[in-house]
């Protein structure tokens, strides 16, 4: 073990050891033919879980954008089993996970994918998920898990953005987006998460938690920039926000990745409570976004750096939410604390 390591395990460890934390790593955007050191500083931070946010592994590119589907499928997640770093992490760290577009399959896919059965058969192998789940009984891998009991549970809402997500709309190039030519659909009529699990999430915000993470691929907050996210369908990214606000889920953290690029935003409202979304997008494949126009970012500049994410619950007599993004090194990037209570950001993470 390199000497950084030893000192930030040393570092984290005794930050871990705070009474009452509970700590929640997650990351996106694996390229699994890359080596991946991050997962091993994630390792290191012994977190309560942590959560794969999509893009898992990449099928489509690569040496794999070769292949023949769905086979390619099956060998993008055999490369990562492969790897120490992963096998060390799951052998040391409860895992949660959904996917996005490259390991759902295909870039950009939706509901319109032939092959999704056989990429959920291969999440569901890769993931070890239960047989007994009602995610095997069911469209898509949407899912819910919980860590802690009374009031220090934790809500972990897995959301399905691909299986049943309708078809993204383009326009003729231009200055603005003149690669991905995608822009907000008017037809009111297309969904991103299909009428079953809409109806499921709302009965999920329901459920008493002390603090509720839902984990969406694809950016919800920012919906500024020319890539994929639920901005591209309006009616539905306010379904979204309405239906956080009228559950009263004010401890709510939104979770996502896809963008190859680390932030975090806050979407506020007088009325009500503002919503927070972390975005930790490159384990090991950052890069993306100079420059990038996000009117909801809390900081100047978002992270291009290989990243990932941390939330964690503090319950001792700060009782805040932290939220960190960190680098390979594990060395702190951008950091805000919530004040539970009051649901406002502090002036500086101070524990």
């Amino acid at each position: 073990m390199r000497s950084w390591q030893i000192l930030f395990a040393v570092l984290l460890l005794s930050q871990s050891a705070v009474a009452d934390t509970t700590t929640i790593a997650f990351g996106s955007c694996l390229r699994q033919w890359k080596p991946a050191p991050i997962l091993d500083t994630v390792r290191l931070l012994e977190p309560d879980a942590f959560i794969f946010a999509g893009d898992n592994v990449y099928t489509d590119t690569g040496l794999f954008r070769f292949m023949d589907e769905p086979g390619r499928i099956f060998k993008a997640y055999q490369q990562l089993a492969k790897t120490t770093e992963y096998q060390a992490l799951k052998q040391s760290t409860r895992l949660f996970a959904t996917w996005d577009d490259h390991d759902y399959g295909q870039n950009n896919a939706g509901a319109e994918y032939p092959w999704k059965q056989e990429a959920k058969q291969q999440f569901l192998t890769f993931f070890d998920i239960p047989g007994d789940t009602s995610m095997r009984q069911r469209a898509g891998i949407y899912d819910v898990h919980y860590l802690g009991d009374g009031e220090r549970r934790i809500q972990i809402v897995l959301l399905d953005t691909r299986t049943f997500r309708g078809p993204l709309q383009q326009a003729e190039p231009n200055q603005q987006c003149p690669r991905s030519r995608l822009v907000a659909t008017s037809d009111r009529t297309t969904t991103l998460l299909g009428d079953a699990q809409w109806r499921w999430l709302s009965n999920q915000l329901k459920q008493p938690a002390a603090l509720r993470l839902v984990v969406s691929s694809i950016q919800v907050i920012p919906d500024q920039h020319c890539y994929e996210k639920w901005g591209n369908f309006p009616h539905e990214r306010q379904r979204l926000i309405d239906l956080i606000r009228d559950a009263d889920a004010k401890h709510t953290i939104i979770i996502s990745g896809d963008r190859h690029l680390g932030e975090i935003s806050r979407l506020p409202d007088r009325n009500t409570f503002p919503i927070y979304e972390i975005t930790a997008s490159g384990l090991n494949s950052a890069g993306a976004g100079k420059g990038e126009f996000n009117p909801y970012r809390i900081s100047e500049d978002n992270v291009r750096v290989d990243h990932f994410g941390v939330v964690r619950l503090i319950e001792d007599a700060l009782y805040a939410v932290e939220l960190t993004l960190y680098d390979v090194n594990g060395a702190v990037i951008q950091q805000y604390l919530i004040d539970y209570a009051s649901w406002a950001i502090r002036s500086s993470p101070q524990r």
